[in-house]
């Protein structure tokens, strides 16, 4: 069962009784932009440029320059591998996440002497401390601001009130000690926490948990409204998992990290201390990101100051490809979850589904599968698509089938889209809405009518049947079978 999944490790091992979900290679490998040039074709999928697949997932034995560790690309760059991981139907898996966020199981601090994650440290006090040198962060292509920490969940507690939360960012390591790290404005608790803490003066302490139980990396994307602030999303994992987060008080700073993590880096957020995204580059980028485009450096980032490395001995590090399918999955599944909350709650019964699908990278697109029972319910899909962008305001485009259609069939969508689709009648746009400033389209520069970056004119496609047409759009139907009968191998 893959409830026994507690940490990283398990979960490998778990995944090497699944054929053709996990693969390795002893070939040396760079983590200079040669891991994910070779993952982008085993199994990046996403929104990565063609040629792509989405694959299994993949661990290099043989890192250049770092001889005692491993690294995992690609873990959740599968919704199939997902749902297993998760030990759930993947096109319920926005269902597990909705109870899971309703049913919080708080974690707990275990004592040091437990935690798997302090088997080695490394102080940055001591001579010849250099986290590039111990922590094999890769580049994603030859044009990255630097080394990239991906998939390292960053844990830290508000100055004010003494709530914590765990989410993900862009951190890019700069020198033997320093990490930028990219604080969306108004999208992240932990910005939030360094704000309050930059007002009075103060560091910011934080932990970088990497290679962690893949509900852990889930659960860590959820935005408000379905956490606010003050909900720590550790609770999450911790329903999936049906018992606590193991956490572990960090040995030089005052907060705690993920207790079975491969790797834990300790540090504080420095107040009134900026540096150049790409200051050791010069190229202009940062890295690939979820849209598929390369991300601008951002020219003015806060700074991590590492305290201490700790890991396990022989650590594996995690990490992911922006644009990659594994985005998706984290991004978009807590989103589906968001959505099916949010308009569960307003009519009960009438949502079956949702899927925020590849091609939005798990952020800008939604799908919604909605069913209409009677009469009143015609116009209450349109409602429930407005739901949804107030569940998820980075939603760009949300599209609305029938029961009939599969959401997670892009076909099937584009389908209805042809058959039950009108665009003079059935695409609503909503202009001048607060979007994702990733998103190249959201700019001034593409339309001097665009007030500022980020702003986007939404739409709902309305791709389902007139209720009182439901007869004329009726599929062809075919004899009910079992193909297993005839193709025992196949099915």
């Amino acid at each position: 069962m893959s409830n026994n999944i507690n940490d990283l490790r398990s979960a490998l091992e778990f995944l090497k009784t699944i054929p053709g979900q996990l693969v390795e290679t002893d070939v040396e490998a760079a983590p200079e932009a040669e891991i994910s040039g070779v993952y982008r074709h085993v199994g990046a999928g996403g929104t990565c440029m063609r040629p792509t697949q989405e694959g299994p997932a993949m661990i290099f034995n043989n890192v250049k320059g770092h001889p005692d560790a491993k690294v995992l690309i690609g873990l959740l760059a599968s919704r199939k591998r997902v749902g297993a991981l998760l030990d759930c139907d993947p096109k319920r898996l926005g269902y597990l996440l909705k109870d899971s966020v309703a049913n919080p199981i708080a974690p707990v601090v275990i004592p040091n002497e437990q935690a798997k994650c302090q088997e080695v440290v490394h102080l940055a006090t001591e001579p010849g401390f250099d986290i590039r040198k111990l922590v094999p962060a890769p580049t994603n292509t030859p044009e990255d601001a630097g080394p990239y920490i991906t998939l390292g969940m960053c844990y830290a507690t508000s100055p004010e009130t003494g709530t914590s939360d765990i989410t993900i960012h862009r951190m890019c390591l700069q020198n033997e000690d320093e990490i930028s790290v990219f604080f969306q404005p108004g999208a992240r608790h932990i910005g939030h926490f360094f704000d309050l803490a930059e007002e009075r003066g103060e560091a910011l302490p934080i932990s970088i948990s990497i290679g962690v139980d893949p509900a852990i990396e889930v659960s860590a994307c959820f935005e408000p409204p379905t956490t606010p602030l003050g909900y720590d999303e550790l609770q999450i994992a911790g329903a999936i998992r049906h018992k606590p987060v193991e956490l572990v008080k960090c040995l030089t700073i005052n907060e705690k990290a993920i207790a079975n993590a491969e790797y834990v880096i300790e540090g504080e957020v420095l107040p009134e201390r900026r540096v150049r995204e790409d200051a050791n580059s010069n190229t202009g980028y940062a890295m690939p990101e979820f849209p598929g485009y390369n991300g601008p450096a951002n020219p003015a980032l806060p700074i991590i100051k590492v305290k201490a490395v700790t890991h396990r001995v022989n650590p594996i590090m995690q990490t992911c490809i922006g644009p990659s399918e594994e985005h998706v999955s984290m991004a978009g599944i807590p989103t589906e979850a968001s959505i099916i909350s949010m308009i569960d709650k307003a009519m009960p019964g009438r949502l079956q589904n949702v899927y925020c699908a590849s091609s939005g990278g798990g952020k800008y697109i939604a799908i919604l599968q909605f069913k209409k029972s009677m009469p009143s319910d015609e116009g209450r899909q349109r409602q429930a698509a407005l739901l949804a962008f107030s569940a998820f305001a980075e939603l760009k485009h949300v599209f609305i089938v029938d029961e009939d259609v599969d959401p997670f069939d892009i076909k099937d969508v584009m389908w209805a889209m042809t058959t039950r689709f009108q665009a003079d009648r059935d695409l609503i746009t909503i202009p001048g809405v607060q979007c994702h400033p990733l998103d190249p389209s959201n700019n001034p520069k593409y339309d001097c009518n665009i007030r500022g970056t980020g702003i986007a004119c939404k739409a709902i496609f309305d791709c389902t049947i007139p209720y009182d047409q439901k007869d004329r759009f009726r599929r062809a139907p075919f004899m009910e079978v079992d193909p297993k009968h005839w193709l025992p191998d196949l099915f």
